[in-house]
């Protein structure tokens, strides 16, 4: 990887009130992009409100490329159905790691990131320092979907030799 500046960890905590797209329930799972990158959680079945605690990884060289979130439901004899989509941007929780806070008090609020039409989130997220890193915790929305949303967590993990923030 050129220019590889860490590694994003995305910890995908659950979905809250997802689509129905079988009889009754769902078979959600999650993709993420990032560029040419691609990762996938596992399948929960049946489950609108699934609890998947999946740990995703990106490798981070562009951190102004947005992530894409896609939540798809498992169907075994036909194309997996969408369930909807998200995006983020990865900015402002990479400028909170570039500031290496240190000797803050634990859950101290480094930056916090407003919904705006230009994001997902569904509500305010907070970036914090929690023992001795740097962590956001965000809820996304899903768009073109009826209803839905996901939780997740990012974590930054530097890599010896990577690009210095």
């Amino acid at each position: 990887m050129e220019h590889m500046m860490g590694l994003l960890r995305i910890h995908v905590q659950k979905g809250v009130n997802l689509a129905v797209r079988d009889v009754l329930s769902s078979d959600p799972y999650i993709i993420i992009r990032m560029g040419k990158q691609k990762v996938k959680t596992k399948v929960v079945k049946k489950s609108i409100n699934p609890e998947w605690n999946d740990d995703l990884t990106l490798s981070i060289s562009d951190p102004s490329l947005p992530v894409q979130l896609f939540v798809h439901d498992k169907d075994t004899f036909s194309l997996d159905d969408k369930m909807g989509d998200a995006e983020f941007d990865i900015s402002p929780f990479v400028e909170a790691v570039k500031m290496r806070p240190q000797g803050v008090p634990n859950d101290t609020i480094v930056k916090r990131v407003q919904p705006s039409r230009q994001n997902c989130l569904a509500e305010e997220s907070h970036i914090v320092w929690r023992d001795g890193k740097v962590v956001q915790n965000m809820v996304l929305r899903l768009r073109n979907v009826e209803s839905g949303e996901v939780e997740l967590q990012l974590h930054w993990i530097d890599i010896p030799g990577a690009k210095a923030l």
